[in-house]
């Protein structure tokens, strides 16, 4: 009684926040990692359990046996922005666990067009400059065990670094907080809360660099950007079931709930809360070979005719274990179906426990 009375307090913050503070900041942190996950269409917040738990759910760091690694790598946008993630995780004993991830996002080699044409007013090449534009994350992960309870609890604590070329950089910080429990018939439930106090982001904006563009672009006077954002929590809730069927054979399929404290244009969305499914299931064989589905990020899509639709991203994925080492495969949005664009997901996973 306590605990649903701690998390509808705990709720109604969250919306009274979501009046103040913008909807989307920080969005290079919602794509998420590891092409398995892609490949389920993100549903894995109850049942992950390996290092990119530091990702998905802290609290699934607690199943590893051994040190593990991943990277991975995604392209976007026809090749024009590259995003990619490394991570690295351990148990420190029975009942605890650590994790450390690098996430980058980034577009390189920015034509800076802004001196093109000199005081004269002719055209000079030679003033094109090059500018990257990226932003980073850095994650700590902790998990602890409560055999009492049945729980496992992890927490993230980030530091976000984002530059924009010359023209302007930004600091950020926020937590994370995650759960897990399993039941006695496989069933696994998980929540994860992310940017649960908020996560700020203050830039520092380089007023001479800013001015040139203003001269450039505008023709006027134009007034600095905000230099504060807020991000507001996302709650991600799961239940999934593992299936073994004889020893060669398995089944795992997960419903994740995703929950944003703001209206968007989510499946179901309210003035402060939004709600949008996802379904993944992955068949294995052997612990060898894994074949993916997934289908999420149910969206209303406004027609350009006029009225809406509802656009879905469908996955797919496969996946090879041999010797500890892991290779998966991801294509997000098959056939075009929603709003995002597809993108060929690879990443790579190494349990140390096999190397020993």
């Amino acid at each position: 009684m306590r605990f649903s009375s701690f998390f509808l307090v705990f709720l109604c913050a969250l919306s009274a926040s979501a009046q103040t503070a913008r909807k989307y900041s920080n969005e290079f942190l919602n794509i998420g990692v590891d092409a398995g996950a892609f490949g389920m269409a993100n549903a894995v917040v109850a049942s992950s359990g390996d290092v990119n738990s530091g990702y998905w759910n802290p609290a699934g760091l607690l199943d590893l046996e051994d040190q593990q690694m991943a990277i991975m790598h995604a392209a976007y946008f026809a090749n024009i922005a590259n995003y990619d993630y490394a991570g690295f995780a351990m148990p420190l004993d029975n009942t605890s666990a650590f994790g450390l991830s690098v996430i980058r996002f980034g577009v390189d080699n920015i034509l800076n067009t802004t001196q093109l044409i000199d005081d004269q007013g002719n055209i000079n090449y030679d003033n094109i400059k090059l500018f990257s534009t990226a932003d980073y994350a850095l994650t700590l992960s902790y998990a602890k065990r409560f055999p009492m309870l049945g729980l496992k609890l992890g927490g993230n604590a980030k530091i976000i670094r984002r530059v924009i070329g010359e023209f302007a950089s930004s600091w950020g910080f926020g937590f994370d907080l995650g759960l897990q429990y399993q039941s006695n018939n496989n069933w696994h439930y998980g929540l994860m809360v992310r940017d649960i106090t908020t996560t700020f982001n203050t830039w520092s904006i380089d007023q001479e660099a800013f001015a040139t563009i203003q001269d450039a672009v505008f023709g006027q006077n134009q007034s600095l950007p905000e230099t504060t954002e807020i991000t507001l929590p996302k709650a991600q809730l799961g239940v999934a079931k593992q299936w073994n069927f004889r020893n060669d054979l398995s089944l795992r399929s997960e419903l994740d709930l995703n929950v944003r404290f703001a209206q968007t244009n989510d499946l179901f969305s309210g003035e402060s809360l939004s709600m949008t499914p996802a379904l993944g299931a992955e068949v294995g064989y052997l612990d060898t070979v894994y074949v993916r589905l997934g289908a999420g990020n149910f969206q209303q899509v406004t027609q350009i005719e006029g009225g809406q639709t509802t656009g879905f991203q469908p996955n797919i994925g496969v996946g090879f274990v041999f010797k500890g080492v892991a290779i998966d495969y991801a294509l997000t949005d098959i056939g075009d179906q929603s709003t995002a664009l597809y993108s060929n997901v690879f990443s790579l996973k190494i349990d140390w426990a096999y190397f020993r």
